[in-house]
């Protein structure tokens, strides 16, 4: 009962915090110039980002150094809290799923944010979403991609799409690999789970435990040795985790 009471409580405030700020900045954009927009947008999506952290109980555990270079970010995926917590520790922009862009009051504040919406399925998509990349890139930012498409639970990372490598070798960007996991195997959002119950269950609890690993950036022209480079410093990250987790029970 507590906990479904802490999440209740927690996603209330959520919904008026985030509103309250969006709904201040849809006005005040009326009178701002398109660039003025985009900076004023990154500043209240990083103030939002950093007081839903302290909100929702997370507790981040960070391991090796962050990023000094832009570059792309390619990470595993267990859930839509990922790039929450990932954008949190570094300023980048994550590339999302065309869906996302519908949702909500969310689809809003990553659309004015920032976030590249892309449509997995469309050729064009991917197409336009590759030259965004590449436009984010040129003006000193990174971008973050999860090349698994899809979140899991399993212990490792299933199979990395080939385009995102083939796109930094083309723009001759470095790839940043970056493992993260939730201490609750539950928190991945997975199968047929839906936002709002998923929210309840995951903070619910106190806090909730996330670890992430920025590795040092990778550069070749060779796509399939980024790709097995970040993919198996990714894997060997996720057992170390879970192995650090297991042993504190």
């Amino acid at each position: 009962m507590f906990s479904l009471l802490l999440g209740f409580t927690r996603l209330i405030i959520f919904v008026v915090y985030v509103s309250f700020f969006s709904v201040i900045y849809y006005f005040l954009s009326f009178f701002w110039s398109k660039e003025t927009n985009f900076h004023k947008a990154l500043l209240l999506r990083d103030f939002l980002i950093r007081a839903a952290n302290v909100l929702l109980g997370i507790r981040t555990i960070v391991y090796g150094e962050k990023p000094v270079v832009q570059g792309l970010i390619v990470a595993n995926h267990r859930s839509y809290f990922d790039p929450i917590a990932i954008v949190n520790q570094v300023h980048a922009f994550p590339v999302g799923k065309k869906e996302v862009e519908s949702w909500p009051l969310i689809g809003y504040l990553c659309k004015i944010s920032g976030v590249l919406f892309v449509d997995r399925k469309c050729q064009k998509s991917r197409q336009d979403t590759a030259e965004n990349i590449r436009e984010v890139l040129s003006k000193g930012y990174s971008v973050i991609n999860f090349p698994e498409g899809t979140t899991h639970i399993l212990p490792t990372t299933v199979d990395f799409n080939y385009g995102s490598f083939v796109m930094a070798t083309k723009i001759k960007s470095a790839v940043i690999p970056v493992a993260i996991d939730y201490k609750e195997k539950t928190d991945a959002f997975i199968g047929n789970d839906t936002f709002i119950p998923h929210f309840l269950k995951c903070f619910g609890k106190l806090t909730t435990e996330i670890k992430i690993t920025f590795f040092p950036p990778i550069y070749s022209e060779d796509a399939t040795f980024l790709l097995n480079t970040s993919k198996n410093k990714i894997d060997k990250e996720l057992i170390r985790f879970r192995k650090d987790w297991d042993n504190e029970k």
